[in-house]
């Protein structure tokens, strides 16, 4: 017969801990990294995650979009940069003719998966709700996205800043020269203005070319005739004759 544990030592010191019971990963170094950028931005840092082992995301104020930039690269000496780009979260108003067939077999697999098995509603713009805007979250239509990295450190950071609608944002070639072309493309292909750059000219469409072909509300016609096969391309391998012995 097993003795029962007395009042006195039956305390939360002596109780043996939860095996099944999931530990919480520490990331001391983008730790660090967070807390110094929540204490350098203040409010203007609306919203971060990190992932332990893995990324920090940020998403911070269009007003200092650029401040934030020149923190990083001169303060805490983010020297790398990798890219920037834009999103437009509004759902295609073509429906998903626009898509490719492979999308057409995730999306069911995706709305199974939600808490109540609804489709997620959507907004007067035609943005979807709750986990629409993806990590750290979003209020626009638009975002502008970019990532930089430390070299020394190894740490990368991904920035995120809300866009109103043809709207615009500070450029960040001032602080990071590579961004030129990367501004370029996203001012070209959805609309958006990066207040101080250099040269805002087309990359890839002609000088007389009206619309931003990236927006969600751009209609691509080739895909509307004929949508996007996307996984139909892929053909089967050709089967391999066995070989029998003495061949």
């Amino acid at each position: 017969m097993i003795p029962l544990p007395s009042a006195d030592t039956d305390t939360q010191e002596d109780a043996a801990p939860d095996e099944g019971a999931e530990t919480e990963e520490v990331d001391e170094a983008r730790g660090a990294l967070l807390e110094a950028l929540t204490s350098e931005l203040g409010d203007t840092l609306v919203d971060s995650h990190l992932m332990a082992g893995k990324d920090l995301w940020i998403r911070v104020t269009n007003e200092s979009w650029a401040d934030t930039a020149d923190y990083l690269r001169n303060r805490q000496r983010f020297r790398f940069f990798d890219w920037l780009s834009a999103i437009d979260w509004m759902q295609s108003p073509y429906g998903r003719s626009l898509d490719a067939e492979v999308d057409k077999l995730v999306a069911p697999l995706a709305d199974s998966d939600s808490t109540d098995g609804d489709a997620t509603d959507t907004d007067a713009e035609g943005l979807t709700g709750t986990g629409a805007d993806g990590v750290t979250g979003g209020d626009t239509r638009f975002q502008v996205i970019a990532r930089v990295y430390n070299l020394a450190t190894k740490l990368g950071v991904t920035l995120k800043a809300d866009v109103e609608l043809d709207g615009s944002i500070a450029t960040w070639t001032n602080q990071y020269p590579g961004a030129d072309w990367h501004e370029r493309e996203a001012w070209e292909m959805y609309g958006i203005n990066f207040e101080g750059h250099p040269g805002l000219r087309k990359l890839y469409l002609p000088g007389d070319f009206e619309g931003h072909p990236l927006r969600k509300d751009f209609p691509l016609l080739a895909r509307i005739v004929k949508p996007w096969p996307g996984i139909v391309d892929v053909e089967p391998l050709p089967e391999i004759p066995e070989v029998g012995e003495g061949s």
